[in-house]
């Protein structure tokens, strides 16, 4: 049996969407979380460490999952979601010549870029790990920072990792997406 893709009539279809409206809401609820406590700690300390307010706050209960990994779980599963549900929108050849061309190199870029990234950031946390454990003093992962590009606006590393390793999976699948053969709407 020759697998279909995924329809508007389909019962699956309803389950990708729902979960995309969940992962959106956890995005747009993270989003507003962190915006409003980075400005509560801007205003009370005059500085603010990028994301580390997000890494270190855990829900539902404490020393369960923080609002990084909510955020980093539910921007793949609804990316994954959004390809599942939104394919007829890029199949055949709504997307050809010099646009798709744009468009691939845009995302082998992105890819390219969030990928460096990742490497750095994680570099970067385990040499301060090390430099730490060498010193005699174990760190607290989840304070380590690095203050750049900006030094005036540090990021969390824990956190930088997350984000960036979340790019890097979805613009890596949607480059693979854009290279492998094109659905058929006729199939």
């Amino acid at each position: 049996m020759k697998p279909r893709h995924l329809e508007k009539t389909d019962s699956g279809y309803k389950v990708y969407l729902y979960i995309f409206y969940i992962c959106g809401a956890i995005m747009v609820s993270s989003l507003i979380f962190g915006v409003y406590a980075t400005m509560l700690e801007w205003l009370e300390h005059g500085t603010y460490v990028m994301g580390e307010v997000i890494h270190n706050t855990t829900i539902p209960f404490e020393n369960f999952a923080r609002v990084s990994t909510w955020i980093f779980f539910s921007t793949i599963i609804g990316w994954y979601c959004c390809t599942r549900i939104g394919w007829r929108r890029t199949a055949g050849d709504k997307i050809v010549g010099t646009r798709m061309a744009l468009l691939q190199l845009m995302l082998l870029g992105f890819a390219i870029i969030s990928f460096y990234e990742v490497l750095y950031n994680f570099t970067v946390l385990n040499a301060q790990m090390t430099a730490g454990v060498v010193n005699g003093i174990v760190p607290d992962i989840d304070k380590l920072l690095v203050a750049y590009p900006d030094p005036d606006r540090p990021w969390n590393l824990v956190f930088a990792t997350k984000v960036f390793l979340a790019a890097f999976i979805i613009s890596a699948h949607a480059f693979y997406l854009s290279v492998k053969p094109r659905k058929s709407l006729d199939e």
